[in-house]
């Protein structure tokens, strides 16, 4: 039995997608024991209760030994508030799990694997059901947490020997320069975006780069729902991001099975036990 903590560090879940969760692992993943801690529920303002609300669910769930995996139930903003504070007060209980999501969640998986705590995987989240191809989505995630590790993950990994990560594209810009960012030398990066102009794009783009000196390689997930700016920028997504990694002589490396889609597959961070799932 795989027992999975579902918290929010960032925004609220509903009641409506906790109950399509929890009858989806019922019925096809019966080795699942998902329990989501009533904080998902709290709202205050933005966010899924207050940041000392969301900082002690998140820690609850990390220092529980009966738990294998704390699984984040959505993004949007938040998790940047309560990171630092609350990876402090994970105790040795919190090495042993797997830390899953994307998006706002990438701050708290940046601060983990900067700090060598439990494993960090970029995957679907529960309030990817909302989307079209949602179910396949976290379906995905749930046999990846449950050890079904084939298929699911990024297809790139298969061959890659080199350590990699995956983040949100403005999430680990804005990781730059803080004390949650981890070091990446050596590491293949994959970066997604959504709902950003592509004038932002290229901003961030600026942005991150120069902080990428000594990676092995960049990769570039779907950028997404890119608004319409009243001018054509003049260059996609790719060719921004190759323009960036051209002047940061930083490799690139083509596309990244990875966004804010159904489609988003699983990048554990770093090397080991890729393709064994939880």
């Amino acid at each position: 039995m795989t027992r999975i903590a579902v918290c929010a560090p960032s925004t609220p879940l509903t009641r409506e997608d906790a109950a399509r969760l929890t009858a989806l692992a019922a019925a096809e993943f019966p080795e699942a024991r998902l329990v989501i801690h009533d904080q998902c529920f709290a709202v205050e303002g933005h966010f899924a209760g207050s940041d000392a609300q969301r900082l002690d669910a998140l820690v609850e769930c990390a220092n529980d030994p009966s738990i294998d995996a704390v699984w984040f139930a959505r993004g949007g903003y938040g998790a940047c508030r309560i990171a630092e504070a609350a990876i402090a007060k994970f105790d040795r209980t919190a090495q042993d799990k797997v830390y899953a999501g994307y998006s706002d969640a990438g701050y708290l998986l940046g601060g983990l694997y900067r700090q060598r705590i439990g494993r960090p995987v970029h995957a679907p989240m529960p309030v990817d059901l909302r989307r079209e191809g949602g179910e396949a989505a976290v379906r995905r995630a749930l046999g990846w947490l449950c050890g079904q590790g084939a298929g699911h993950e990024e297809p790139s990994l298969a061959a890659e020997r080199h350590p990699v990560v995956a983040f949100n594209l403005m999430t680990l810009a804005m990781l730059c320069g803080t004390p949650l960012m981890p070091g990446l030398a050596g590491h293949v990066v994959m970066v997604e975006e959504v709902s950003e102009y592509l004038y932002a794009v290229d901003r961030l783009f600026f942005h991150l780069t120069a902080h990428l000196g000594g990676v092995a390689g960049l990769r570039l997930g779907r950028v997404s729902d890119v608004p319409a700016n009243d001018r054509p920028f003049g260059m996609d997504a790719q060719e921004i991001a190759r323009q960036w990694c051209d002047r940061h002589a930083i490799p690139f490396l083509g596309t990244a099975d990875i966004g804010h889609d159904g489609g988003n597959r699983i990048v554990p961070f770093g090397l080991a036990e890729r393709g064994q799932g939880q």
